[in-house]
């Protein structure tokens, strides 16, 4: 386990792709074990052969179809209808847009590129700073993956064998919660830094009802999904295969602006985002197969254990651990390793998997928005060239929210099982 550890560590000090540095190094403990390598080879191959898995593709495909059909463009005008007579009016349009593309995308990092080169030029032309505007547009990205149907929620309910139907209900007021919290950071800065509205009054009701109707589709599509698990119509993995039928129907037949073309683009799209998903999932297989015959989970449980006998103590010491190794690596590789090796120990505490998938899920999510590796900090950076000392400085405030919210769901409970117990029953 040594040198796994070692190995994993360099790797990642060189830049090495997640991936790569995830299978090499579960090589190198397994020929220094002299275990066999088709052993190794049939546990990485044997890891896509799970039928709930298969909701990952299915739910890839229909967010890029989504943003593809015209139900972006429409929501962005919905959200200035909603949110564009507050102080930072488009920075407000930008947090409550990654709420209402939670339920399209289902990724933090593809949210967060979409708005950034959607929103991101505007916004530098209205006077927003640099930092500000990567900071927010990053940040909001954490709601999208928040709020069904989320592919980390996905992840980790295939890795940890929790509902996926509950773990879809639980995110939905965290969602709203990371909503509010988000645009009221916002209205405080962009007061004290004078940032103005976008528009100079409220929207009237008929307004906003012409929004919601133009927008109905998109609004529609988590809701059916939510309703179709809950009542055995489709498992997650046919409710995957529905969103795409669904995407395509809108595209094509109601709002008619998925071309062929497009389609071919989005077709091509997810063939490279599924093999960077599947190329991550065979190799942490690998390397969790190493740290389980290594016995590395339960020496980290008899060592955390030892720490305290307070239930809070533990999860706040596991968060800290899941925050930092969220620093270094890609979100989809921590959900496959540290899963299997904290839900245990978490759950042997008393609290509900759902409750700490939700807590998890999002601080695994933040790890992708801070320095020095994270994967959507670097693409929101790279699209509208900020520094990332700048976007650092200009994120606290975002980042210090979300952290109280992380504490009120982990003392509050029910914030997140309220719905899946009055839907489901309680647990």
């Amino acid at each position: 386990m040594i040198i796994l550890g070692i190995l994993f560590v360099v790797l990642l000090l060189f830049g090495v792709p997640v991936a790569f540095t995830v299978g090499i190094s579960a090589a190198s403990f397994f020929v220094t074990k002299g275990i066999p390598m088709e052993i190794v080879v049939q546990k990485m191959v044997s890891s896509t052969q799970s039928f709930s898995l298969l909701a990952v593709p299915f739910f890839v495909l229909a967010g890029n179809l989504m943003n593809e059909t015209g139900i972006t463009s429409r929501l962005i005008k919905f959200c200035n209808l909603a949110t564009g007579h507050m102080r930072g009016g488009l920075a407000q349009v930008s947090v409550l847009l990654s709420c209402l593309m939670g339920g399209i995308s289902g990724s933090a990092t593809a949210d967060a590129a979409m708005e950034s080169r959607i929103l991101g030029p505007d916004m530098e032309k209205k006077g927003y700073s640099k930092g500000f505007t990567a900071a927010i547009l990053a940040m909001g990205g954490l709601i999208t993956a928040t709020i069904p149907p989320s592919l980390g929620l996905i992840l980790y309910g295939v890795t940890g064998e929790v509902s996926i139907g509950r773990l879809f209900l639980a995110g939905i007021v965290p969602g709203i919660l990371m909503t509010i919290v988000l645009m009221f950071a916002v209205s405080r800065i962009s007061k004290k830094r004078d940032y103005a509205p976008e528009r100079e009054k409220i929207a009237t009701l008929p307004e906003l009802l012409k929004g919601l109707i133009d927008n109905i589709w998109a609004l529609m599509f988590p809701v059916i999904l939510i309703v179709g698990i809950r009542f055995g119509v489709f498992t997650p993995s046919e409710a995957g295969a529905f969103a795409v039928v669904y995407a395509l129907f809108v595209g094509m037949f109601v709002y008619r602006e998925l071309t062929v073309k497009k389609l071919i683009e989005c077709l091509a799209t997810t063939a490279v985002d599924l093999s960077v998903i599947m190329f991550i999932i065979i190799c942490s297989n690998a390397f969790g197969y190493a740290i389980v015959t290594g016995q590395l989970p339960q020496s980290l449980a008899s060592f955390i254990v030892k720490l305290s006998e307070n239930k809070y103590v533990i999860l706040t010491i596991v968060m800290l651990f899941v925050f930092v190794v969220g620093m270094f690596m890609e979100a989809t590789a921590n959900v496959l390793l540290l899963t299997p090796i904290f839900l245990p120990i978490i759950v042997s505490y008393g609290f509900d998997p759902v409750h700490f998938g939700i807590i998890y899920m999002i601080l695994i999510t933040m790890g992708g928005m801070t320095p020095p590796i994270g994967v959507t900090m670097y693409t929101t950076c790279s699209i509208l060239d900020c520094p990332v000392e700048t976007y650092t400085k200009e994120s606290i405030p975002f980042i210090a929210g979300i952290i109280i919210l992380l504490i009120l769901l982990a003392v509050f409970p029910d914030l997140c099982l309220f719905l899946p117990n009055l839907v489901y029953g309680a647990a």
